[in-house]
């Protein structure tokens, strides 16, 4: 009850957040102008909140959200491409209960798991600066705090990887030598497994720099280190 509270609170500032001007000033011009495929929606054009079970094992964290998915949605990785290859992947380890996730109104729900962004405003040519970085870094450490049940976190590619290290460091957990990221690579920093992936963009998917066996391959390492999933 008090994960579910904590993080109910921490949704709420999150997504009422103006701290980033030119964050602020690109994701409301992208949800005023919008696209061609998307004019007759309704943009969020706010920061994205995590999404996922209070009692989550395993937290998967992303870059931010994308320009026209999740700034668009109101959900992380929803309504873009790289959102169905994830939610395709947490859906066959158990994590997920439908394997695509394209609104907030749709259904979707995560068991043992969340997801969340480094990031929670969609960043121009998707490329935060380090000062946004490091001021929306406390989100993601109160997100770890109030997780009491998390055992693994995955970093979907070297931003998340590490904003996961940085978080850790945060709440008193640094790994000496700094693990470096990889696909696959592993960490134990604290009371947490660290697993690495490349990041489910197209750029990796449409290249086979990563395919779903290979994602699914690190969910179902999440899975087995943190006890969750089918």
């Amino acid at each position: 009850m008090k994960a579910a509270a904590d993080l109910a609170a921490l949704d709420a500032e999150i997504a009422a957040c103006r701290a980033c001007p030119r964050l602020v000033a690109w994701r409301e011009a992208v949800a005023r102008v919008r696209v061609a495929r998307f004019a007759g929606e309704t943009y969020w054009g706010r920061p994205v909140p995590g999404f996922g079970d209070p009692a989550a094992r395993v937290l998967v964290v992303g870059l931010a959200p994308a320009a026209h998915g999740g700034n668009r949605t109101g959900r992380v990785f929803t309504g873009d491409r790289s959102g169905d290859v994830l939610y395709a992947s947490l859906h066959r380890a158990g994590l997920a209960r439908l394997p695509t996730s394209v609104a907030r109104d749709d259904g979707q729900a995560l068991t043992g798991c969340r997801v969340a962004a480094a990031v929670r405003c969609a960043p121009p040519a998707n490329r935060p600066t380090p000062d946004e970085r490091d001021r929306c870094l406390p989100f993601l450490v109160r997100e770890v705090a109030a997780l009491a049940d998390l055992r693994a976190i995955v970093a979907l590619g070297a931003f998340g990887w590490d904003a996961a290290l940085r978080a850790a460091a945060a709440l008193g957990h640094t790994a000496r030598p700094r693990p470096l990221f990889g696909h696959g690579a592993e960490a134990t920093v604290g009371p947490w497994t660290l697993i690495g992936s490349y990041h489910p963009s197209q750029q990796n998917t449409f290249t086979g720099r990563l395919t779903p066996a290979m994602l699914d391959a690190v969910l179902a390492r999440a899975c087995a280190v943190a006890g969750a999933g089918a």
